[in-house]
């Protein structure tokens, strides 16, 4: 049996003014189990990257719950706990650019998570386990005494990896560490990604607004919309099988790579349908493929 890593319980993540509040994240709840690649998808401001954030602690949630192997973390947790968890869950942040300090060689970037939790403390061990995480995302030794910007994209946002790996985390939330690399980029950091999950045995939340990649990567998909998730299955059922028109809209813009294809293929627009009448529901279309929507909205998906 699959054990539950991650438990979300109706989150809210809510900015602005309360009588007026900009709902990033409107009450949605998910799970992650061990060893899986769950992907969240939706286009800018959908919310997800608020929603990676928010598990992660960078941001204090406004209600709802966050649970890590059944332990609530979400409410205000102490600095030991903070510290304690930042060992078990790291983040992968999108632009490989911004995300390095370009005054650190690579060598203190990747020790630095050493430096906050107090390990390794001799540095001929700290040097070698730099030297190991460098050569798992692909990289040489040398590197390490090199700066962030004598490097390329791909090869900073390698070592953005190899910094969350350093704690050796069980979950790693990767915020669209694609997204900023160029195409033929892309295809090799997802494979090293899958190659590190393979070996570490590790967990993902991939986040992204690519659907095209995130079916390579991931087991289950999330597709998320002004705030909330309206549609979760399998990644086989999300793109076989969609039903939310949301989701037939995004996949609808994944190019084909055949030219001839390409130029017959129409994008399917999406407007949102205002819903005050009826609540919105879960339903189960098949095993693990959820919907949210109501009643006449269902009736109304399954007619087109």
């Amino acid at each position: 049996m699959v054990n539950k890593l991650l438990e979300v319980k109706n989150l809210k993540q809510y900015f602005g003014k309360s009588n007026q509040p900009i709902k990033a994240v409107d009450g949605i709840s998910f799970d992650i189990y061990e060893g899986e690649t769950l992907g969240l998808v939706g286009e800018s401001g959908s919310g997800k990257s608020t929603t990676g954030r928010a598990i992660i602690g960078l941001n204090r949630i406004t209600d709802g719950e966050i649970y890590y192997r059944d332990q609530l973390i979400s409410d205000k947790p102490s600095a030991q706990e903070k510290k304690q968890l930042a060992q078990e869950i790291q983040m992968i942040f999108q632009d490989p650019y911004a995300s390095l300090n370009p005054r650190m060689t690579v060598r203190e970037i990747i020790s630095e998570p050493f430096n906050i939790h107090g390990l390794l403390k001799d540095e001929q061990e700290r040097t070698e386990r730099v030297g190991d995480l460098l050569e798992s995302v692909g990289l040489n030794r040398e590197h390490m005494q090199r700066y962030a910007h004598e490097f390329s994209g791909g090869q900073r946002q390698r070592i953005g990896i190899a910094r969350a790996l350093a704690l050796q985390p069980k979950l790693i939330i990767a915020d669209e560490p694609i997204s900023a690399l160029d195409v033929s980029i892309q295809a090799q950091v997802v494979n090293l990604l899958k190659q590190l999950q393979r070996e570490q045995g590790l967990t993902y939340l991939f986040i992204a607004h690519d659907l095209s990649m995130v079916k390579y990567i991931s087991d289950r998909i999330a597709v998320m919309y002004r705030g909330k998730i309206v549609e979760l299955g399998t990644a086989d059922e999300i793109y076989n099988h969609p039903i939310h028109p949301y989701t037939k809209s995004l996949l609808s813009a994944i190019p084909n790579p055949d030219p001839i294809s390409e130029s017959k293929r129409q994008r399917i627009p999406y407007s949102h349908e205002e819903t005050f009448e009826e609540v919105v529901e879960t339903f189960e279309i098949s095993p693990d493929h959820l919907v949210f929507a109501t009643k006449t909205q269902l009736d109304k998906w399954h007619r087109v």
